[in-house]
C-alpha cells in the first residue's frame, strides 16, 4: 500500500513532536514502520491520508466498541457542540453520566471525572493513601496504569513494546513506595503483606491484564487479592479504564462477582473523547475535596462533549442483546485466529470478552515473563503482512486486539483469512 502522504507528514511531525508522535507505541518503531496518520474512521474501518482502507482492530485502543462515528455519538456531540464546548462549571450531562456509571458498575457507589485515565489511577492511589495514612502500592508486573511516575516500575504497554527500562526522570525516592508481584502469583503478593502489610495503602490491579497482551486473571487470583486487601486494612483498586464496559456492561467486576474498594475507568466512557474517572464505596470518596481533604482537580473534568460521547455510548450499550452480540463477533474472531494458528504450533491466543492477544508462543501466557517470551520478530512479519491486507492492528505483541460492535462477518473472516495464510507460511519454514 502506498504511503507518500503519510511519510511526509511523519518527515514533518519529526521536526515538531518528540519522536514524530504524541504517545510512544504510535511510532510503530516495534515493528519496523513508519506511523501511518489517518484521515477518517467510518464503522468498522479507518482510512488513511494516502486513501488507503483498513479494518480497524485498535478502535482508538479500546474506546470505539461502537465503531467509529456512531450515529448515537456523532448526534449526541453535535447537540452538545451548539451548546457550548466548555464551561469550567457543573454542568447535568455529568450528573446523568455519572449516575449511569454509579448504578451499573458494582463498586462505585460515588464517582470523580477526570480527564484521562492516568489521571484517575494517579488520584485513585492518592485517595487510597489519604485514606489509609499508608504510603506503599502494590503493582503487578506488566500492569500498566498510565504514565504515573509512581506507577512506571516494571509497566506494560508502550514500556515492554520499546524494550524501556522503568523511565528515565522516575525518582528512587518516588518509586520506593510501589511494590512488585508477579500477576496471577498469590504467593507474591501474600509474602509482601507479611512482611509489610501495616505499610500498604493499596493494591491496584487490571483485573484482566490488556497491557501485556490480554492475560486473564486465574481462578481465585482476584478473590484472593481481595481477602489480602481486606485482612491487612489495604483497599483493593480495579484499573478498569480497558476493561470498563469492555468486558461487561459492569465491566471485569461484573463479569467475575467481585466488588474492590475502589475502580478507575476511562475509555469507553468517554466515547471516544479524553476522558477518565474513579469511584468507590461513599465513605472513601467522601474523602476528596471539596467533601474532604484529600485534593484532587481539572479544568476540563466533566467536559461537556466528552460527558456527550459516553452517555451516548453507555445508552447503546445497555440495549438488550448487546453484549450478546460482542460476544459472538469476538468468539468467531478467536475461533478463526485458533484455526489459524494451528499451522503452527509456536502461536497462542488469550481472550476475555471483546479483548484478545495472539501471541506468537507456545504459551500459555499468564504473566508478563510468559508475554516475554514471544518472538517478537514473528509478531512484527505478522503486523506487516496484515497490514498489507488491509487488516489494522495494534503495532506491537504487548497490546490487546479489540473487536466492535461495527464488525462485519465479512470483516471478521477476512481477518481471519488473511492470518492463516500468514499462519501456513510459517508452517511451511518449519
Amino acid at each position: 500500500m502506498k504511503s507518500e502522504k503519510s511519510h511526509r507528514l511523519f518527515e514533518e511531525a519529526l521536526k515538531l513532536l518528540p519522536g514524530g508522535v504524541n504517545s510512544p507505541v504510535r511510532a510503530m518503531r516495534a515493528v519496523g514502520l513508519e506511523p501511518l496518520f489517518f484521515d477518517r474512521g467510518a464503522g468498522s474501518r479507518l482510512f488513511d491520508v494516502d486513501g488507503n482502507e483498513y479494518v480497524d482492530f485498535v478502535g482508538s485502543w479500546g474506546p470505539l466498541i461502537l465503531g467509529h462515528c456512531h450515529e448515537a455519538v456523532i448526534e449526541a456531540l453535535e447537540k452538545s457542540l451548539r451548546r457550548g464546548t466548555s464551561f469550567g462549571a457543573p454542568s447535568p450531562l455529568e450528573v446523568e453520566l455519572a449516575a449511569k456509571v454509579c448504578q451499573t458498575v458494582p463498586s462505585v457507589e460515588m464517582v470523580r471525572m477526570t480527564n484521562s485515565g492516568t489521571e484517575a489511577t494517579m488520584s485513585a492511589l492518592r485517595v487510597a493513601r489519604g485514606y489509609t495514612g499508608r504510603d506503599k502500592v502494590i503493582k503487578f508486573e506488566g500492569c500498566y496504569h498510565g504514565a504515573v511516575d509512581s506507577l512506571l516500575v516494571q509497566a506494560g504497554s508502550g514500556v515492554a513494546t520499546l524494550s524501556l527500562p522503568d523511565s528515565p526522570g522516575v525518582t528512587r525516592r518516588t518509586s520506593a513506595d510501589t511494590l512488585l508481584a508477579r500477576y496471577n502469583d498469590l504467593d507474591a503478593v501474600r509474602a509482601i503483606m507479611d512482611g509489610q502489610g501495616e505499610q500498604v495503602a493499596a493494591i491496584i490491579v487490571e483485573p484482566v491484564a490488556g497491557n501485556m497482551g490480554v492475560v486473564p486473571p486465574a481462578a481465585g487470583f482476584l478473590e484472593g487479592l481481595g481477602e489480602l486487601a481486606r485482612s491487612s486494612g489495604a483497599l483493593l483498586v480495579f484499573d478498569e479504564v480497558m476493561t470498563g464496559f469492555r468486558v461487561a456492561f459492569g465491566g471485569a467486576q461484573q463479569l467475575f462477582g467481585m466488588t474492590p474498594d475502589m475502580t478507575c475507568l476511562g475509555k469507553i466512557i468517554g466515547g471516544g473523547l479524553p476522558v477518565g474517572a474513579f469511584g468507590g464505596r461513599r465513605e472513601i470518596m467522601e474523602t476528596v475535596a471539596p467533601a474532604g481533604g484529600t485534593y484532587q482537580a481539572g479544568t476540563l473534568s466533566g467536559n461537556p462533549l466528552a460527558m456527550a460521547a459516553g452517555l451516548a455510548t453507555l445508552i447503546e450499550l445497555e440495549k438488550p442483546g448487546v453484549y450478546g452480540e460482542l460476544e459472538e463477533k469476538s468468539a468467531a474472531l478467536a475461533e478463526g485466529l485458533k484455526e489459524a494458528a494451528a499451522a503452527s504450533g509456536r502461536v497462542s491466543l488469550n481472550r476475555v470478552g471483546s479483548m484478545m492477544t495472539l501471541f506468537f508462543t507456545a504459551g500459555p501466557v499468564t504473566d508478563f515473563d510468559s508475554a516475554r517470551t514471544s518472538d517478537v520478530n514473528r509478531f512484527t512479519a505478522y503486523y506487516k503482512y496484515m497490514l498489507g491486507q488491509g487488516v489494522y492492528l495494534p503495532p506491537s505483541q504487548f497490546e490487546a486486539v479489540f473487536v466492535s460492535l461495527a464488525h462485519t462477518d465479512e470483516d471478521l473472516k477476512r481477518t481471519a483469512a488473511a492470518a492463516a495464510a500468514f499462519m501456513e507460511s510459517l508452517g511451511r519454514e518449519g
